[in-house]
């Protein structure tokens, strides 16, 4: 198993904000679905301001890149993406056409 971390803003206005958080607090069924179908075992988003933090994790072979977009496929959950992109921006400095910019780890407890 391999975890990985990405980065995302938010756009910087409280009530977007707190209607991306409200969505959160119910993620549709089919995303919670199509995410486990891809492989991924757990996740987590965390925020400060409004930069968000993603943790999950997911077989040796996943590849962030090529495979995490595959949830998609499910037209409910290209929705989904679709309506929280309306919240989102790439982080400053990210890679070009990047949307969610990988973290590099730089320290582990283990």
């Amino acid at each position: 198993m391999r975890v990985f971390a990405q980065a995302i803003d938010l756009v910087d206005d409280p009530a977007m904000i707190a209607e991306y958080e409200e969505h959160h607090r119910r993620v549709w069924p089919e995303v919670v679905g199509a995410l486990r179908a891809i492989g991924i075992t757990g996740m987590r988003i965390f925020r400060t301001g409004p930069r968000l933090f993603m943790f999950y994790e997911a077989p040796d072979g996943f590849d962030p890149a090529t495979d995490y977009q595959a949830y998609t496929a499910d037209p409910r959950c290209r929705a989904w993406d679709q309506l929280m992109r309306r919240y989102q921006r790439p982080v400053p400095g990210a890679p070009p056409g990047a949307w969610w910019t990988p973290m590099v780890e730089v320290f582990s407890l283990d």
